[in-house]
């Protein structure tokens, strides 16, 4: 890493003048208040599988809006928004089969995950050309963020920040102790769909900054990164957020000289400051 270091005054220059790089950096930090917030209680709730099966389904998603884009002409449809239906449809099968028709959750998150990403690979081979903005969604490239793309990434983040601040009480319930709460009067099933849906969002959001493959970790690791750190989950989803924001910056910076992907990069660095603070934590 300290090799790397060169990289960032290289960085420096050509982000104040190409626009590129700044709806890049524009965008991991949007991105940031979702992932520390939600990612905060995705780690306390344990359920950081149900997450990964709702990125990898979102390749259905995706993969109908290029479908029909390309076929059927409607070019007028966005990828983020396919993304996001598909994550929702995904967050409201998993809970609803998991605590409705009493089913293994394990199962439900294997068969969601399976069957999201067969019907995103079938819908892509149906599509004639090749989709590389697919690619970058799967794989992800924070280069390639519009100005349409962080609009629509900045809605969502308020949208997932103003549902936490009007039910944060009835969410920690949930999530600290689901049967006290349910015992205290609190309607647990329907927050648990509340937090799946806020997941969903936020994986969404995270979709265009690392792709499907690793947005499970950017929305898991600086949260748990920053239970290392904190006592209360306030100040955990504060420090969160801005390990989140300074990863992502981080990550766009080193990789920029190097043409490495970004994405990966910045997995790299919070994998590492993750297990850092776990080995400082233990000692």
């Amino acid at each position: 890493m300290v090799a790397a270091l060169p990289a960032v005054p290289a960085f420096l220059g050509p982000l104040a003048t190409h626009a590129f790089l700044q709806y890049a950096l524009l965008g991991g930090l949007l991105v940031a208040v979702p992932c520390g917030v939600v990612g905060s209680y995705v780690v306390i709730r344990r359920i950081s599988y149900i997450a990964g099966a709702i990125s990898h389904s979102v390749l259905a998603g995706l993969g109908l809006v290029q479908y029909l884009r390309v076929v059927h002409g409607m070019t007028w449809l966005s990828p983020l928004g396919g993304a996001a239906a598909s994550a929702l449809l995904s967050a409201l099968v998993i809970g609803w089969v998991s605590l409705r028709l009493r089913q293994r959750e394990d199962t439900v998150i294997g068969a969601v995950w399976a069957v999201g990403m067969a019907a995103g690979i079938v819908l892509i081979s149906l599509t004639p050309g090749y989709a590389a903005d697919l690619m970058s969604y799967l794989f992800g490239n924070i280069l390639m963020l519009t100005p349409r793309d962080l609009w629509l990434i900045g809605a969502l983040g308020v949208a997932v920040v103003a549902v936490v601040t009007l039910f944060h009480k009835q969410l920690l319930a949930v999530c600290f102790d689901d049967e006290f709460a349910s015992l205290r009067g609190v309607r647990t099933a329907r927050y648990h769909f509340l937090l799946l849906g806020l997941t969903a969002l936020t994986v969404v959001v995270l979709v265009s900054v690392v792709g499907i493959i690793m947005v499970i970790a950017l929305l898991t690791l600086p949260a748990a990164t920053a239970n290392h750190l904190t006592r209360r989950l306030s100040h955990m989803m504060i420090v969160a957020a801005l390990l989140c924001a300074g990863l992502t910056a981080a990550g766009l910076a080193l990789s920029y000289g190097p043409d490495l992907p970004a994405g990966a990069v910045t997995i790299l660095l919070t994998g590492v400051l993750y297990f850092a603070t776990a080995l400082f934590r233990k000692r």
